[in-house]
């Protein structure tokens, strides 16, 4: 058990200190851990993790944070939560607004599959206001040159 516990506490050091700390944005953790979930099967990888920790105890832990970042970015006020958005959209290769246009459908597939009901549609609430939030702004901004 207390191992377990060690391997499980080092699987998710490496984790934080190695990939999630260098983003920059909670929706960017987001999509990063949504990435290591196999869409066919719904089951976490991490071939880098997995190479030193075993498959099991790696999948125990992207799934265990993949709900604690989706939980943690529900839990910021709708405003940081755009900020945060607009953060990640701007980093990505492509123009803002084909980012944004994408956007909302794409960030859908990061909810985690065992997250309440009621998370996910607080979640595709907000995603859909701020998606239309920054549309509207840059609307705007064009409008008023």
């Amino acid at each position: 058990m207390l191992e377990h516990f060690q391997t499980h506490r080092q699987i998710l050091f490496d984790l934080t200190a190695n990939y999630l700390e260098p983003l920059n944005s909670a929706f960017q953790r987001l999509a990063y851990l949504s990435s290591t979930r196999e869409p066919s099967c719904g089951r976490y990888v991490h071939d880098r993790l997995v190479a030193v920790y075993g498959e099991e105890p790696v999948e125990q832990v992207l799934d265990h944070c993949h709900e604690e970042v989706f939980e943690r970015l529900l839990e910021m006020p709708l405003n940081s939560q755009g900020d945060d958005l607009r953060m990640y959209l701007n980093s990505m290769p492509g123009s803002f607004e084909e980012n944004v246009r994408n956007c909302g459908e794409t960030a859908k597939s990061w909810i985690p599959l065992q997250a309440p009901s009621y998370l996910k549609e607080l979640y595709i609430s907000n995603l859909n206001a701020l998606v239309e939030l920054l549309c509207d702004r840059k609307t705007t901004a064009r409008s008023d040159m």
